[in-house]
């Protein structure tokens, strides 16, 4: 292997609002060691997930492939037989590999190929993960507060949690905290040969309860609340609506602590989630800082980015959901550092999706291409270029899709889930960027909406990945390799040049 091929850091956070980075012009939050990182390296500022949620998110990052290829729409899921992930093409490339925090993939689908491995989560709500022995260790597993708040437990209620606090917990055993710390031993005993370290910190996804002193760096009644925070949501979809009044009801259940009401909460979670954003920035700045201890820094690539988003306070709501058809969820954070390799302090405005990870860092290793990758390498782009690599962007669920063209936002909704209502969301972001106003039904954009319908048709037909074609090309001469990927289906660009040719029966 040359003694030349980078190092990688890919480092997650889990739920992180684009617009809430000081860099990206936040008017509040404190983000020093992210505002650093893109002064040194490559902000995209229109990057956009695959999946509004954890688990999807992830596999499209580290298959390079998207939700309508590989199948996975939901938190869980059995062990992919037959598709190829990052660890598995830099481990065989002689990497060390590493995966520490929350790493929420498919069942024992990257653990193999991992010489570290290390999840913040698992069994139990986390009770059986190694930062849950972790915390045992030390006495402190009742104060753990990033899966459950624990007064929300006490009340019986599912899920997480959706209100505020400061922790329990000093940051140094904190979930990040006990990330960073593991990620610098890793980088403190990996240093003979190159590196594949991906770390996963798990805020600042809710709960909302940040270590100090995060927690006191906001002051609730000073901050900020987002142009979209109050406006009239009658234009909305009825989910969104519903959620909106559902969080502002006087008897909402949602609220622990005092004032029990919609405004004092709203900010209190507004403060919790600021806080979180923060504590998740100290993390990373410990991780970056003690590469530059070790003399690593110029020859490892560092990627920072998030699975999806949160409302922040966005539309009046807590969390993310209903959260495919938001800017504020389906557009996320993304900046590459190369010392010397990309353009330092470059803002590129172009679309990227997380599917381009898997391929762009393959290229850059100087890795053989993978036949599994749907996205594009965007090489020329982290050094300074501006030509686009896609005209429209995609974020999809089953049954609801948000595309992004250059100046529309259409969100597409099946009418079956509105009792057969047409309902639908368009957004002039040119105009409209905190997508206050839904032009959907207005009748002179109505053609706006069928030519970007037609365009997410068009998308979803050119980039499936059928397992078969007919005829099957290739079959009679022993050349089956040339048209099935290592996940057992065609590529999509294989389809398309047999369709362009004639070649797909019947036409």
């Amino acid at each position: 292997m040359p003694a030349e091929r980078p190092n990688i850091l890919f480092l997650i956070s889990d739920q992180h609002n684009a617009k809430c980075l000081g860099v990206a012009g936040h008017p509040d939050v404190k983000t020093p060691h992210l505002d650093r990182l893109a002064a040194e390296g490559v902000r995209f500022t229109h990057a956009i997930t695959q999946n509004p949620i954890c688990t999807p998110s992830r596999v499209c990052y580290l298959s390079g492939q998207y939700p309508h290829n590989h199948g996975y729409y939901g938190l869980r899921g059995p062990c992919p037989p037959a598709l190829p992930h990052l660890f598995d093409q830099f481990h065989a490339a002689g990497y060390r590999t590493g995966a520490i925090g929350k790493i929420h993939c498919p069942d024992d689908w990257v653990e193999r190929a991992c010489d570290t491995f290390l999840e913040a989560y698992g069994p139990g709500n986390g009770r059986g993960s190694d930062y849950a022995q972790y915390l045992d260790g030390l006495g402190l597993l009742e104060d753990r507060d990033d899966t459950v708040l624990q007064e929300w437990r006490e009340m019986g209620g599912g899920g997480q949690g959706l209100d505020a606090r400061c922790s329990r917990l000093p940051y140094e055993h904190c979930v990040e905290g006990w990330c960073a710390a593991e990620a610098i031993k890793f980088l403190a005993t990996n240093a003979d040969r190159p590196f594949f370290l991906h770390v996963s910190l798990p805020r600042p996804h809710e709960t909302y309860l940040p270590s100090e002193p995060f927690w006191s760096m906001y002051e609730e009644s000073a901050l900020t609340l987002p142009p979209n925070a109050d406006y009239d949501m009658s234009g909305k979809p009825p989910h969104f609506q519903a959620r909106r009044k559902a969080q502002e009801a006087p008897a909402a259940r949602m609220w622990i602590f005092e004032p029990r009401t919609y405004e004092a909460g709203r900010r209190r979670v507004l403060r919790g989630y600021l806080g979180c954003v923060s504590q998740m920035d100290h993390a990373v700045g410990q991780i970056l800082e003690k590469l530059r201890e070790l003399g690593l820094e110029e020859n490892t690539i560092v990627i920072y980015t998030a699975d999806h988003g949160d409302f922040a306070g966005e539309h009046g709501i807590i969390e993310k959901a209903p959260g495919i058809g938001a800017d504020a969820i389906t557009r996320i954070p993304q900046i590459w550092r190369w010392p010397r390799r990309f353009a330092a302090g470059h803002v590129c405005d172009q679309f990227v999706e997380t599917v381009d990870l898997a391929p762009t860092l393959l290229s850059l290793a100087e890795l053989e291409p993978a036949d599994t990758h749907d996205g594009h390498d965007l090489t020329a782009l982290l050094t300074g270029g501006s030509e686009p690599v896609r005209e429209v962007a995609v974020t999809e669920n089953p049954w609801t899709h948000t595309l992004y063209s250059a100046r529309y936002k259409l969100v597409h909704y099946q009418p079956e889930m509105f009792a057969g209502q047409d309902v639908g969301e368009l957004y002039d972001l040119q105009n409209d960027p905190w997508e206050m106003e839904n032009l959907y039904c207005q009748p002179e954009y109505q053609l706006t909406v069928q030519r970007l319908r037609t365009a997410l048709l068009n998308w979803l037909i050119t980039t499936a990945r059928p397992a078969t074609v007919h005829p099957p090309v290739g079959h009679a001469r022993g050349e089956r390799e040339h048209y099935i990927a290592a996940d057992g289906k065609s590529p999509a660009e294989h389809v398309r040049r047999r369709a362009q040719e004639g070649q797909i029966y019947y036409l």
